[in-house]
Protein backbone atom coordinates (compact mmCIF):
# COMPACT_ATOMS: atom_id res chain seq x y z
CA UNK A 1 0.00 0.00 0.00
CA UNK A 2 0.76 3.99 -0.49
CA UNK A 3 0.49 6.29 1.66
CA UNK A 4 -1.70 9.40 0.23
CA UNK A 5 -2.81 11.62 3.32
CA UNK A 6 -1.70 12.75 6.55
CA UNK A 7 -3.70 14.06 9.19
CA UNK A 8 -4.00 15.14 12.86
CA UNK A 9 -4.94 12.41 15.17
CA UNK A 10 -7.50 14.95 16.38
CA UNK A 11 -9.70 14.42 13.11
CA UNK A 12 -12.06 11.04 13.30
CA UNK A 13 -11.53 9.58 9.92
CA UNK A 14 -14.47 7.08 10.50
CA UNK A 15 -16.70 8.42 7.83
CA UNK A 16 -14.45 9.04 5.17
CA UNK A 17 -13.56 5.83 5.64
CA UNK A 18 -16.42 3.76 5.89
CA UNK A 19 -17.36 5.03 2.78
CA UNK A 20 -13.76 4.00 1.20
CA UNK A 21 -15.45 0.55 2.51
CA UNK A 22 -18.41 1.17 0.82
CA UNK A 23 -16.91 1.55 -2.23
CA UNK A 24 -14.40 -1.34 -1.97
CA UNK A 25 -11.17 1.29 -1.45
CA UNK A 26 -8.51 -0.97 -0.11
CA UNK A 27 -6.80 0.88 2.81
CA UNK A 28 -5.65 1.45 6.11
CA UNK A 29 -5.26 3.87 8.91
CA UNK A 30 -1.98 3.59 10.51
CA UNK A 31 -1.13 5.89 13.72
CA UNK A 32 2.50 7.49 13.69
CA UNK A 33 3.24 10.03 16.43
CA UNK A 34 0.88 12.54 16.41
CA UNK A 35 -0.69 11.78 13.04
CA UNK A 36 -3.00 9.14 10.77
CA UNK A 37 -1.58 8.03 7.50
CA UNK A 38 -3.83 6.95 5.09
CA UNK A 39 -2.60 4.27 2.84
CA UNK A 40 -4.34 3.31 -0.08
CA UNK A 41 -3.91 0.47 -2.39
CA UNK A 42 -1.25 0.62 -5.32
CA UNK A 43 -3.94 0.89 -7.86
CA UNK A 44 -6.19 3.66 -6.39
CA UNK A 45 -6.31 7.13 -7.48
CA UNK A 46 -4.01 9.68 -5.27
CA UNK A 47 -5.25 12.54 -6.43
CA UNK A 48 -8.88 11.34 -6.74
CA UNK A 49 -8.48 9.85 -2.78
CA UNK A 50 -7.17 13.67 -1.83
CA UNK A 51 -9.79 15.30 -3.64
CA UNK A 52 -12.57 13.38 -1.69
CA UNK A 53 -11.02 14.11 1.52
CA UNK A 54 -10.66 18.01 0.81
CA UNK A 55 -14.35 17.65 -0.37
CA UNK A 56 -14.97 16.39 3.51
CA UNK A 57 -13.12 18.20 4.89
CA UNK A 58 -14.84 21.28 3.49
CA UNK A 59 -18.36 19.84 5.21
CA UNK A 60 -19.01 17.56 1.59
CA UNK A 61 -21.65 15.19 2.23
CA UNK A 62 -20.45 11.45 1.22
CA UNK A 63 -24.16 10.24 0.64
CA UNK A 64 -23.82 11.29 -2.90
CA UNK A 65 -20.09 10.13 -4.01
CA UNK A 66 -19.92 7.61 -6.24
CA UNK A 67 -17.10 5.24 -7.35
CA UNK A 68 -15.47 6.40 -10.83
CA UNK A 69 -14.70 2.65 -11.60
CA UNK A 70 -17.13 -0.04 -12.35
CA UNK A 71 -18.38 -2.73 -9.85
CA UNK A 72 -16.59 -6.20 -10.97
CA UNK A 73 -19.01 -9.13 -11.16
CA UNK A 74 -16.26 -11.10 -9.54
CA UNK A 75 -13.22 -11.06 -7.39
CA UNK A 76 -10.18 -11.00 -9.02
CA UNK A 77 -6.63 -13.01 -8.02
CA UNK A 78 -4.93 -9.70 -6.59
CA UNK A 79 -8.13 -9.24 -4.02
CA UNK A 80 -7.42 -12.87 -3.02
CA UNK A 81 -4.01 -12.45 -2.17
CA UNK A 82 -4.49 -9.95 -0.07
CA UNK A 83 -6.56 -11.61 2.44
CA UNK A 84 -4.44 -15.68 2.37
CA UNK A 85 -5.67 -16.39 5.78
CA UNK A 86 -9.48 -15.94 5.26
CA UNK A 87 -8.90 -18.34 2.20
CA UNK A 88 -6.72 -20.80 3.91
CA UNK A 89 -9.28 -21.03 6.91
CA UNK A 90 -12.52 -21.53 4.23
CA UNK A 91 -10.12 -24.24 2.30
CA UNK A 92 -8.93 -26.42 5.22
CA UNK A 93 -12.26 -26.17 6.62
CA UNK A 94 -13.93 -27.40 2.70
CA UNK A 95 -11.59 -29.97 2.58
CA UNK A 96 -11.64 -30.93 6.36
CA UNK A 97 -15.55 -31.22 6.33
CA UNK A 98 -15.46 -33.63 3.18
CA UNK A 99 -12.38 -35.37 4.90
CA UNK A 100 -14.66 -36.68 8.09
CA UNK A 101 -17.98 -37.01 5.70
CA UNK A 102 -19.61 -34.54 7.01
CA UNK A 103 -19.05 -35.71 10.51
CA UNK A 104 -20.24 -39.57 9.84
CA UNK A 105 -17.02 -40.88 9.72
CA UNK A 106 -16.69 -40.82 13.14
CA UNK A 107 -13.00 -42.80 13.15
CA UNK A 108 -11.54 -39.49 11.17
CA UNK A 109 -13.35 -37.14 13.38
CA UNK A 110 -11.52 -38.10 16.45
CA UNK A 111 -8.24 -36.92 14.81
CA UNK A 112 -9.28 -33.53 14.69
CA UNK A 113 -11.50 -33.13 17.60
CA UNK A 114 -10.49 -32.06 20.76
CA UNK A 115 -9.51 -34.91 22.36
CA UNK A 116 -9.63 -38.31 20.51
CA UNK A 117 -12.78 -40.49 21.06
CA UNK A 118 -13.79 -44.04 20.56
CA UNK A 119 -17.52 -45.08 19.96
CA UNK A 120 -18.51 -48.50 21.08
CA UNK A 121 -22.24 -49.26 20.73
CA UNK A 122 -24.52 -46.23 22.30
CA UNK A 123 -21.15 -44.94 24.47
CA UNK A 124 -18.38 -42.47 23.71
CA UNK A 125 -15.50 -42.96 25.77
CA UNK A 126 -12.85 -39.85 25.96
CA UNK A 127 -10.75 -38.60 28.44
CA UNK A 128 -12.22 -35.89 30.53
CA UNK A 129 -9.12 -33.80 31.85
CA UNK A 130 -7.94 -32.14 28.61
CA UNK A 131 -5.15 -30.90 29.54
CA UNK A 132 -3.95 -34.62 30.26
CA UNK A 133 -4.70 -35.29 26.31
CA UNK A 134 -3.15 -32.44 25.66
CA UNK A 135 0.02 -33.14 27.42
CA UNK A 136 0.73 -35.55 24.75
CA UNK A 137 1.45 -33.39 22.17
CA UNK A 138 -1.59 -33.18 19.87
CA UNK A 139 -2.15 -28.94 20.95
CA UNK A 140 -3.72 -28.99 16.96
CA UNK A 141 -6.56 -30.28 18.63
CA UNK A 142 -7.66 -27.21 20.78
CA UNK A 143 -8.69 -25.54 17.29
CA UNK A 144 -9.53 -28.31 14.30
CA UNK A 145 -12.95 -29.05 15.37
CA UNK A 146 -13.82 -25.54 13.80
CA UNK A 147 -12.49 -26.72 10.49
CA UNK A 148 -15.05 -29.57 10.72
CA UNK A 149 -18.77 -29.28 9.50
CA UNK A 150 -21.66 -31.72 10.01
CA UNK A 151 -24.00 -30.39 6.52
CA UNK A 152 -23.88 -28.53 3.49
CA UNK A 153 -25.82 -25.76 4.78
CA UNK A 154 -23.50 -25.59 8.10
CA UNK A 155 -20.56 -25.16 5.80
CA UNK A 156 -21.80 -23.03 3.57
CA UNK A 157 -23.51 -20.62 5.82
CA UNK A 158 -19.84 -20.64 8.04
CA UNK A 159 -17.87 -20.02 5.22
CA UNK A 160 -20.11 -17.40 3.96
CA UNK A 161 -20.01 -15.61 7.17
CA UNK A 162 -16.26 -15.85 7.03
CA UNK A 163 -15.80 -14.51 3.35
CA UNK A 164 -17.52 -11.38 4.43
CA UNK A 165 -16.73 -10.96 7.87
CA UNK A 166 -12.47 -12.53 8.03
CA UNK A 167 -11.99 -10.55 4.87
CA UNK A 168 -12.63 -7.31 6.32
CA UNK A 169 -10.42 -7.94 9.58
CA UNK A 170 -7.81 -9.50 7.47
CA UNK A 171 -7.51 -6.11 4.74
CA UNK A 172 -7.90 -4.00 7.69
CA UNK A 173 -6.04 -5.07 10.41
CA UNK A 174 -3.53 -7.58 8.91
CA UNK A 175 -2.81 -11.34 8.15
CA UNK A 176 -1.30 -11.96 11.81
CA UNK A 177 -3.99 -10.32 13.42
CA UNK A 178 -6.19 -12.57 11.91
CA UNK A 179 -4.35 -15.23 12.78
CA UNK A 180 -4.69 -14.51 16.69
CA UNK A 181 -8.31 -13.39 16.49
CA UNK A 182 -9.36 -17.05 14.88
CA UNK A 183 -6.96 -18.78 16.96
CA UNK A 184 -8.39 -17.17 20.25
CA UNK A 185 -11.78 -17.24 19.56
CA UNK A 186 -11.22 -21.02 18.31
CA UNK A 187 -9.92 -22.01 20.90
CA UNK A 188 -12.36 -20.44 23.63
CA UNK A 189 -15.17 -21.58 22.30
CA UNK A 190 -13.84 -25.38 21.45
CA UNK A 191 -12.79 -25.36 25.30
CA UNK A 192 -15.85 -24.06 26.62
CA UNK A 193 -17.98 -25.96 24.36
CA UNK A 194 -15.97 -29.48 25.49
CA UNK A 195 -16.30 -28.21 29.09
CA UNK A 196 -20.48 -28.29 28.43
CA UNK A 197 -20.75 -31.19 26.63
CA UNK A 198 -18.18 -33.34 25.55
CA UNK A 199 -16.16 -33.34 22.06
CA UNK A 200 -18.71 -34.36 19.96
CA UNK A 201 -18.87 -31.17 17.95
CA UNK A 202 -17.78 -29.12 14.97
CA UNK A 203 -18.02 -25.93 12.89
CA UNK A 204 -16.48 -22.65 12.43
CA UNK A 205 -19.06 -21.00 14.13
CA UNK A 206 -17.23 -19.95 17.45
CA UNK A 207 -14.89 -18.20 15.27
CA UNK A 208 -17.80 -16.53 13.24
CA UNK A 209 -19.44 -15.01 16.50
CA UNK A 210 -16.06 -14.15 18.00
CA UNK A 211 -14.96 -12.10 14.70
CA UNK A 212 -18.76 -10.82 14.51
CA UNK A 213 -18.52 -9.35 18.55
CA UNK A 214 -14.93 -8.03 17.53
CA UNK A 215 -16.02 -6.16 14.69
CA UNK A 216 -19.09 -4.62 15.88
CA UNK A 217 -17.57 -3.68 19.22
CA UNK A 218 -15.05 -2.43 17.37
CA UNK A 219 -17.49 -0.05 15.11
CA UNK A 220 -18.81 1.14 18.27
CA UNK A 221 -16.08 2.61 19.92
CA UNK A 222 -15.29 5.09 17.07
CA UNK A 223 -12.17 4.20 15.61
CA UNK A 224 -10.30 5.78 13.09
CA UNK A 225 -11.03 2.58 10.47
CA UNK A 226 -14.06 1.04 11.23
CA UNK A 227 -14.27 -2.60 9.88
CA UNK A 228 -17.84 -0.93 8.35
CA UNK A 229 -20.55 -3.66 9.23
CA UNK A 230 -24.10 -2.77 9.47
CA UNK A 231 -25.44 -1.53 12.77
CA UNK A 232 -27.80 -4.46 12.30
CA UNK A 233 -25.71 -6.90 13.18
CA UNK A 234 -25.39 -6.75 16.34
CA UNK A 235 -29.11 -7.79 16.72
CA UNK A 236 -28.69 -10.36 14.08
CA UNK A 237 -26.10 -11.86 16.49
CA UNK A 238 -28.57 -11.93 19.68
CA UNK A 239 -31.38 -13.27 17.51
CA UNK A 240 -28.91 -16.27 16.10
CA UNK A 241 -27.77 -16.77 20.08
CA UNK A 242 -31.48 -17.24 21.00
CA UNK A 243 -32.80 -19.60 18.30
CA UNK A 244 -29.49 -21.67 19.05
CA UNK A 245 -31.04 -22.31 22.65
CA UNK A 246 -34.59 -22.68 21.19
CA UNK A 247 -33.20 -25.87 19.31
CA UNK A 248 -35.11 -24.64 16.05
CA UNK A 249 -31.68 -24.52 13.94
CA UNK A 250 -31.18 -28.39 14.42
CA UNK A 251 -34.29 -28.70 12.18
CA UNK A 252 -33.26 -26.77 9.23
CA UNK A 253 -30.55 -28.98 8.45
CA UNK A 254 -27.86 -27.98 11.24
CA UNK A 255 -27.75 -30.31 13.69
CA UNK A 256 -26.99 -30.07 17.13
CA UNK A 257 -26.33 -26.67 17.89
CA UNK A 258 -23.00 -25.93 19.97
CA UNK A 259 -24.60 -22.90 21.49
CA UNK A 260 -21.70 -22.51 24.70
CA UNK A 261 -19.10 -22.20 21.90
CA UNK A 262 -20.98 -19.39 20.47
CA UNK A 263 -21.71 -17.51 23.22
CA UNK A 264 -17.75 -18.17 24.40
CA UNK A 265 -16.34 -16.96 20.70
CA UNK A 266 -18.93 -14.04 20.57
CA UNK A 267 -17.31 -13.39 24.76
CA UNK A 268 -13.89 -13.25 22.97
CA UNK A 269 -14.18 -11.78 20.32
CA UNK A 270 -15.82 -8.78 22.39
CA UNK A 271 -12.99 -8.46 24.62
CA UNK A 272 -10.08 -8.68 22.03
CA UNK A 273 -11.76 -5.43 20.55
CA UNK A 274 -11.91 -4.11 24.06
CA UNK A 275 -8.30 -4.75 24.20
CA UNK A 276 -7.07 -3.67 20.92
CA UNK A 277 -8.53 -0.31 21.69
CA UNK A 278 -7.00 -0.27 25.16
CA UNK A 279 -3.44 -0.86 23.24
CA UNK A 280 -4.05 1.88 20.56
CA UNK A 281 -5.21 4.28 23.04
CA UNK A 282 -1.80 3.59 24.95
CA UNK A 283 0.06 3.82 21.76
CA UNK A 284 -1.48 7.59 21.42
CA UNK A 285 1.23 10.00 22.81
Amino acid sequence: MKPVLEVSLSVDLSEFTAMLWKHSVPHRVLEQDDKQILLVAHSVSDEQVRELFEHWQKGGSLQSVRSNHPRKSGVSVSELMRTPVTMLLILLSVLATFWVDFGADLQVMSYMSIVDFQVRGDQIRYGTDLWAELSKGEVWRLFTPAFMHGSVLHLVFNMLWMWIVARRLEMLFGSPALILMALVTGVVSNIAQFWDAGPLFLGMSGVVFGLLGFAVIWDRLKPPQPVGLPPAILGFILFMLALGYSDLLATFGFGQVANTAHLAGLIAGVMLALIAKAISMLRRP
